[in-house]
């Protein structure tokens, strides 16, 4: 078959214009990556096979209406429409376990299940994600202290050093650094649990 040099967004563009062969193009084109991503969240072929055609019926969906304005980043946009169908999942099934429906039930199937540990990852993940997206939106002395102290393990006599000011003012920042992350927090309703 030959490999097509038409990029994502031309594709998507033509699609959104009726030729229908665009979307197979793309779909063909990263379909391995998309449902390889699904399966190592679920462990699943059905689920990863039905999580991935939900994905493309929302992709679809999207495109028809023409509210589709990732321009040039169509994989990263479709990876997180998957990335939430999987959450999505995990959320509907309630963490529960499955195992095999024989008689011979065995504890040790539903206690080493991964998929509780998947889920708690997505979750973290996810998490981490909406907790640096709130850090971007402190001032920049704040932020500057927060980022040292969280996620370079720096003490306040280390980022004091290096951000030239007196250790009661590092301590101040951060300080109000997570008071008004709280507000944001409570402000957009924003729920961080794993």
């Amino acid at each position: 078959m030959k490999q097509s040099t038409n990029s994502d967004a031309f594709l998507v563009s033509a699609y959104m214009n009726g030729n229908e062969s665009a979307l197979s193009e793309l779909i063909t084109r990263h379909k391995q990556r998309i449902y390889s991503f699904i399966y190592s969240k679920v462990f699943d072929r059905d689920v990863a096979e039905d999580i991935f055609q939900d994905t493309f019926i929302k992709v679809i969906k999207t495109l028809k209406k023409g509210a589709y304005n990732e321009e040039g980043k169509f994989l990263p946009w479709v990876m997180r429409i998957a990335h939430n169908l999987v959450i999505d999942h995990f959320r509907k099934n309630n963490r529960m376990p499955k195992f095999e429906n024989n008689n011979d039930f065995n504890i040790f199937s539903v206690l080493s299940d991964n998929a509780l540990n998947v889920e708690k990852q997505i979750i973290k993940g996810q998490v981490e994600s909406d907790v640096r997206r709130l850090i971007l939106e402190l001032p920049d002395d704040q932020k500057e202290v927060l980022m040292m102290r969280i996620y370079k393990d720096m003490s306040f006599k280390e980022i004091s050093e290096q951000t030239g000011v007196s250790i009661n003012t590092a301590l101040g920042r951060m300080r109000y650094a997570l008071i008004n992350l709280r507000k944001v927090i409570d402000k957009h309703n924003i729920i961080l649990t794993n």
